[in-house]
């Protein structure tokens, strides 16, 4: 099966595209030319020069393949470079699944994420906008609702590592937000990490799995561990220890709006509302209908910290 990705040459990406290769199938890239060298096995992939803002690219990128997926996603934006989550995580996504109605693509896979929401942060408000405009174009369509995802890295920005790099390895003890003004349940809110690899076995299963149209499917790690708990483990792959303290949140959010426009300061305002609202999936995880048991976030599947901390 050909199968286009938006979104190829970045973290999840590189799995994706392996997870691909590994079943079988072709993999087309819609790539920059600033990206062409972050691509993995370009030998065994089409690649089509271009970006997700024209439409002629997107069209070449999808002629006479199979099925599509959109992968593109931020963190946080930088509108001065035209880097905002409405462009990509929206504005881009419509301007793909438009394109694939009209070159006869049926299959369209999207990467959202747990806890979007129409009345949510920026980056939850646009994830939902095209999960929406998904919906309404008649394509079979399947979202992915991911939890926070870890995994070796391979050179891109990933969960743990960012984690290890920016409070774990800090001299500074590692914050345990809490809301309101007494440090009640500070660290308690929870997440459930996701293993990069079991998202990039879904995908490519439900390629194949007519029975997975018009879903959408929460995908959570095996276990709902705390922010506390999250910072101990990942200290401890890494083969250290780490003071926590409770942190304001209030505090924390007001430094965030003056500074989090500037890419040196660690987290956004809405990063860290999303932080205190918790990752995790109620009831359902989607990776059950699968047949596949997710990977636990545990010090031997974070070993790839032990790297970090011989580069400190």
């Amino acid at each position: 099966m050909k199968v286009t990705v938006f979104g190829g040459t970045g973290y999840i990406g590189g799995y994706l595209v392996d997870e691909l290769l590994d079943k079988g199938h072709h993999p087309v890239l819609l790539v920059r030319p600033e990206s062409r060298h972050k691509v993995r096995h370009p030998e065994h992939c089409t690649l089509v020069d271009g970006d997700i803002a024209s439409p002629d690219s997107i069209r070449t990128a999808l002629s006479g393949v199979d099925a599509a997926i959109y992968n593109i996603g931020i963190l946080r934006e930088f509108p001065n470079n035209g880097v905002t989550f409405e462009a990509l995580h929206f504005e881009g996504a419509r301007r793909a699944m438009d394109a694939a109605k009209e070159a006869g693509v049926r299959r369209f896979l999207l990467m959202s994420a747990n806890g979007v929401k129409a009345d949510g942060t920026g980056y939850q408000r646009t994830k939902y906008m095209a999960e929406q405009h998904l919906e309404s174009t008649g394509l079979d369509w399947t979202v992915f609702r991911p939890s926070v995802l870890f995994g070796d890295p391979r050179g891109q920005m990933e969960f743990a590592t960012q984690l290890y790099r920016d409070i774990v390895r800090s001299p500074l003890p590692a914050p345990l937000f809490y809301g309101g003004l007494l440090p009640f349940k500070a660290g308690e809110f929870r997440m459930s990490p996701v293993h990069v690899k079991d998202v990039a076995s879904v995908f490519v299963k439900a390629l194949e799995m007519p029975d997975t149209t018009r879903q959408i499917f929460p995908l959570c790690g095996p276990a709902s561990l705390s922010w506390k708990q999250i910072i101990k483990t990942i200290a401890a792959a890494a083969g250290t220890t780490k003071l926590a303290l409770p942190a304001p949140a209030l505090l924390l959010k007001g430094l965030a709006s003056a500074l989090d426009q500037f890419d040196f300061f660690p987290i956004t305002r809405d990063q860290l509302t999303m932080l205190m609202e918790g990752n995790t999936c109620d009831g359902h995880n989607g990776f059950h209908s699968f047949d596949l048991e997710p990977t636990r976030f545990d010090t031997t599947t974070l070993s790839y910290l032990l790297k970090e901390d011989q580069t400190a």
